[in-house]
């Protein structure tokens, strides 16, 4: 009686191992269920602060933009310099208009050279595939021929022997028909290569083309000296380098920081814009005058090493005006060094 008092006493004291067991279990889900909320609440607190600097540099942007706008109401507020403002910005567009051309034929001309390249790699590939399928053919042809002349001996070997009779058919009935038993492996195995010589073929039928390869580094270069070449031709467009530089000035600068002078100023302006966006529309058949620039600026380019596709701006620094009658004018203007129409863009990397 007083032992079973004990021991419920124990018991009740310290539990059972199941019981403590179990609350162990609880503790243990209580802490990891702890950690994991933590671990959100700290993804949670790191996404607040990205988007609170999010909205800070929202909110820093639309600070400059109404600033800007506000300095363009005043601007324009002024006649004169509203005029100025107009003149700015018909400038602005001349030069991207000039920036499109050059990205425009940047692109069909890497286009058309990738193009060229992967049509070459396919007449060489499928000039190797007609060689392979060519020699694999002939093989196939000659085992043919030798199945036909192991045939036609197989009929003789049999004619013989159908035509023998008597004690003569018993004597020779054995090595005839062992030589036609050799005959028929004969042409068994031949007939198994030529199977084998016709799955090879068919993989060569169904070959897949090989891929475009990309662009190798002298089609690079040859591409890149187009593009210079190109952007030369727009900078020759204008008749007046004065208006070339405001152009590109006004893709560089904000509005307001240039002053194109009086009214009477700015009207003169606009018309030389509308004259030169006029003359650019209409241009055409420059293609001769590309290559031949082309080949001048190969002549001077330089390159920092044998890998690199990009001149060294200073060697392709002089401009090459070729004229109707094939003189060539030559000035300084470094159009891949002062990033003339944004060239470093669509230039063969």
């Amino acid at each position: 009686m007083y032992k079973e008092h004990g021991l419920s006493s124990l018991a009740a004291m310290f539990g059972n191992s199941q019981e403590k067991s179990q609350d162990s279990e609880k503790l243990l889900d209580l802490y990891w269920n702890r950690a994991a909320l933590k671990k959100k609440f700290a993804g949670m607190r790191k996404e607040q602060f990205r988007l609170q600097d999010k909205i800070k540099q929202q909110e820093g942007s639309a600070a400059r933009l109404q600033q800007k706008l506000k300095h363009l109401e005043e601007l324009l507020v002024d006649p004169d310099l509203a005029q100025n403002v107009i003149v700015f910005y018909q400038l602005r567009g001349l030069a991207l208009r000039c920036q499109r051309k050059l990205t425009n034929f940047a692109e069909q001309l890497k286009q058309q050279r990738e193009q060229k390249q992967h049509e070459c790699l396919l007449v060489s590939w499928n000039e190797e595939r007609r060689r392979e399928a060519s020699g694999l053919e002939q093989q196939i042809s000659e085992i043919r021929d030798t199945v036909h002349q192991l045939e036609d001996q197989q009929q003789a070997e049999r004619r013989r022997l159908d035509s023998m009779s008597g004690f003569l058919k018993i004597f020779r009935r054995r090595s005839v028909t062992a030589i036609l038993s050799n005959l028929d492996e004969r042409i068994a195995v031949a007939q198994q290569e030529e199977e084998n010589l016709l799955r090879q073929v068919e993989e060569i039928q169904n070959r897949k083309p090989p891929d475009n390869e990309g662009l190798h580094n002298p089609t690079k270069r040859s591409i890149n000296l187009m593009i210079i070449a190109f952007a030369q031709d727009l900078f020759l467009a204008f008749s007046d380098e004065a208006l070339a530089v405001m152009a590109k000035e006004a893709t560089d600068k904000g509005i307001g920081a240039i002053n194109y002078g009086t009214r009477s100023e700015c009207d003169q302006l606009l018309v030389q814009i509308y004259q030169l966006i006029e003359k650019m529309e209409q241009a055409s058949d420059f293609a001769e005058s590309l290559q031949q620039r082309s080949k001048l600026l190969a002549k001077h380019a330089d390159f920092s090493n044998d890998t690199d596709v990009v001149p060294v701006a200073g060697s392709v620094a002089t401009i090459y005006n070729i004229g109707t009658n094939g003189l060539v004018k030559e000035t300084e203007t470094n159009i891949l060094g002062e990033n003339w129409w944004g060239i470093s863009k669509v230039l063969s990397r």
